[in-house]
């Protein structure tokens, strides 16, 4: 009997580790029955290059949620800094030029200057919470209209289009591979290691496990706060030059939304919204289940707006187990 019990347990605990993985794979398995077009290579690689944007981004928050924070502006983010990268990277032959006499700039200029004005931007998040209180839920808000505002004001609500060749290459291909899903597969592997390897992951943890308690070990709060804030701007940074490169332009009204889909993600993946609990294969695997979910919905013939319903049920189920999950743990 006790072994019995011992074994239950384990398939419980596996279940309830893997369970998103068992329901990728579920998905997957009743799409190709009603497709079978649904698992071919070109469709899988789809897949795989339209999550990788807000994939990215899921990185970034999952950070924040585990120490027990959010973030609702990372769609500004990935708007503004796209547009600062696009503006600091148009061909000289662009029909509407942000800068006009601005020659054409080595490459890693504009995506320099665009990843460090996101960090900075999500850093600034980051001081509000940890040093004036705020909650991230209204600091992150209020940045989020600040910056859409910003993103039409400096282009006077114009596209920024007729972008250099180097900043394209991120939206092609390399060996048949998508450049958003290598970049993606390389954000994924650097987020994991300073999660889980380094000082910065493990002060994230303790602060969304118990903000008292990490005080009283030495960490200091609001720096690591800002710092966790900051990777995400960075995350939306590097969304945002994927995007211009897919899409080939920026508008100042780009990525509405995708802050939710990442949020989603990550949700789905068991980041849980009360701190503390998080991974980054998780976030991974969430992001594959929503861009399986949209894909083999469109393909089977189901309406885009039926389509947010069903994902909308998901989120709310997944927080549903979240939060019986931790009940039970408590």
């Amino acid at each position: 009997m006790n072994t019995q019990a011992e074994g239950m347990q384990r398939f419980y605990k596996t279940i309830q580790k893997y369970g998103i993985v068992f329901v990728l794979l579920f998905m997957m398995i009743i799409f190709m029955v009603i497709n079978p077009t649904f698992i071919s290579v070109n469709n899988l690689i789809k897949i795989a290059n339209q999550a990788s944007i807000y994939g990215i981004m899921a990185l970034g928050v999952t950070l924040i949620i585990i120490a027990r924070g959010i973030d609702l502006s990372m769609g500004s983010q990935v708007a503004f800094a796209g547009l600062i990268i696009a503006s600091l990277g148009q061909l000289q032959t662009a029909t509407f030029k942000v800068y006009p006499n601005l020659p054409e700039l080595p490459v890693i200029v504009p995506i320099a200057v665009g990843l460090l004005i996101a960090t900075l931007v999500g850093a600034t998040n980051g001081f509000f919470v940890a040093i004036t209180g705020i909650p991230a839920f209204i600091a992150t808000l209020g940045m989020t209209t600040i910056l859409r505002g910003a993103c039409l004001l400096y282009t006077k609500g114009q596209p920024v289009t007729n972008l250099v060749p180097g900043i394209v290459f991120f939206g092609e291909s390399l060996f048949g591979i998508p450049m958003p899903v290598i970049v993606y597969m390389l954000m994924a592997l650097l987020t994991y290691i300073l999660l889980n390897h380094t000082r910065f992951g493990s002060d994230a943890y303790a602060i969304g496990g118990n903000v008292q308690a990490a005080r009283v070990s030495g960490i200091n709060v609001s720096l690591a706060t800002i710092k966790v804030f900051a990777f995400s701007g960075l995350m939306c940074g590097v969304a945002a030059l994927v995007f211009a490169g897919r899409v080939r332009s920026v508008h100042p009204g780009a990525a509405t939304g995708y802050e939710l889909t990442a949020i989603a993600a990550t949700t789905i993946g068991g980041t849980s919204q009360t701190g503390g609990i998080g991974t980054v294969w998780g976030a991974v695997v969430g992001t594959l289940v929503l861009s399986v979910l949209r894909n083999g919905l469109t393909m089977v013939g189901v309406d885009g707006y039926w389509q947010q319903i069903v994902e909308g049920m998901i989120i709310i189920g997944a927080v549903i187990i979240d939060m019986r999950k931790n009940a039970k743990a408590n």
